[in-house]
């Protein structure tokens, strides 16, 4: 396992939670389940499993590195890597896998968002480390795809042949970006599609020869500075390194145009948590299928499937509500149909323009 490393991504804003994700304080660092335990607590804990301590890196913006050290206080600070500005996520694996390429060049790394939820830990563990395994010994780049049991616009979408590497392993043929409705059955329908978990594995040599052949230029930006990382000069390098680099994320920019990508169809109880109705799905609901949390003083009337979100103790009445979002936090109340809570981006994108960053 000391070849085994880990980077976990935990840059993002998670817009499509506001109010209860804002900019200063985003779905990662939130306990959004009621769990008593935030996403990255959650997401550091499963690779702890899998991964020595010290070879888990998480990658985030500099905003976010006080959040990161607090909740994760196991972390040394030479695990955290800071991004000056939001770059997609090419530019932060680039970066991570220069400097982890730097300290073990047999290394092989799993790459994962921390803000999804997992709940077959079990299988998950065995998914990983097989694939590690598997990474050690193929020039591959591995994504975990999830066997669809419904259509969802919410999610990513990989292709896959009946073309096999070690058994587990089929080649992928198409990535495609979250679909409309009646795609997205087709998908389902078809039987060779997957949801996109966005979780890789691969050994530091593949994804930096990937980065080589696809993203030359992003690659020499690292590859220039690599005698600064893991020295008191990494940190000057990569404020200056990250504005030159492209906004792409690893998708785009390798895996829809590498030859060698693979996908291990699996299950093990994923959600992405993308959006309010996936936090309703698998939060506890009363007998009218109302989902409160906290549960304390929310008192409901002639409600039903609706999804309520408040601060503790916050004594909250709702009536003659069905399939509506409600969620109070940072002096911000959002009412919304779930059907049209897809436009909570757009809601944001209007609340900054008439208030500014005051409620972003």
């Amino acid at each position: 396992m000391k070849n085994y490393y880990a980077i976990i991504m935990a840059g993002g804003i998670g817009s499509r939670f506001w109010p209860i994700s804002q900019s200063a304080h985003p779905k990662q660092f939130m306990d959004i389940l009621g769990t008593g335990k935030t996403l990255i607590q959650q997401t550091y804990e499963r690779f702890l499993k899998i991964i020595p301590a010290e070879n888990i890196y998480i990658a985030t913006n500099d905003i976010y590195i006080p959040l990161v050290k607090q909740q994760l206080p196991g972390v040394s600070p030479d695990q955290i890597l800071g991004e000056p500005i939001m770059k997609s996520t090419a530019p932060c694996i680039a970066y991570a896998s220069h400097k982890i390429s730097l300290l073990n060049p047999d290394a092989a790394i799993v790459v994962s968002p921390s803000d999804h939820l997992i709940l077959d830990i079990e299988e998950f563990t065995k998914n990983i480390l097989l694939s590690l395994e598997v990474a050690s010994r193929n020039n591959c780049l591995i994504t975990l795809g999830i066997k669809p049991y419904r259509p969802d616009t919410g999610y990513g979408y990989i292709q896959y042949t009946s073309q096999t590497m070690e058994s587990d392993y089929h080649k992928v043929k198409t990535f495609t970006e979250k679909p409309n409705m009646e795609l997205a059955k087709t998908f389902v329908q078809s039987g060779d599609f997957l949801w996109n978990a966005g979780i890789f594995v691969w050994s530091v040599n593949s994804i930096l020869l990937a980065f080589d052949e696809f993203l030359p230029e992003l690659n020499d930006i690292f590859k220039e500075g690599a005698d600064k990382l893991n020295t008191s000069m990494e940190n000057a390098f990569i404020h200056h390194a990250y504005y030159q680099c492209t906004n792409i994320s690893i998708d785009y920019g390798i895996m829809e145009k590498a030859p060698n990508v693979y996908v291990l169809p699996t299950d093990f109880g994923w959600s992405n948590l993308g959006t309010w109705s996936s936090v309703y799905e698998l939060a506890e609901k009363d007998y009218l299928g109302n989902a409160v949390i906290p549960s304390d003083k929310v008192m409901m009337y002639d409600s039903s499937n609706c999804m309520v979100k408040v601060p503790k103790n916050k004594l909250v009445i709702l009536q003659g509500l069905d399939d509506y979002i409600v969620v109070e936090s940072n002096n911000t109340l959002l009412i919304c149909q779930k059907t049209h809570e897809q436009s909570i981006k757009q809601i944001l994108s209007d609340v900054r323009s008439k208030f500014g960053t005051a409620y972003n």
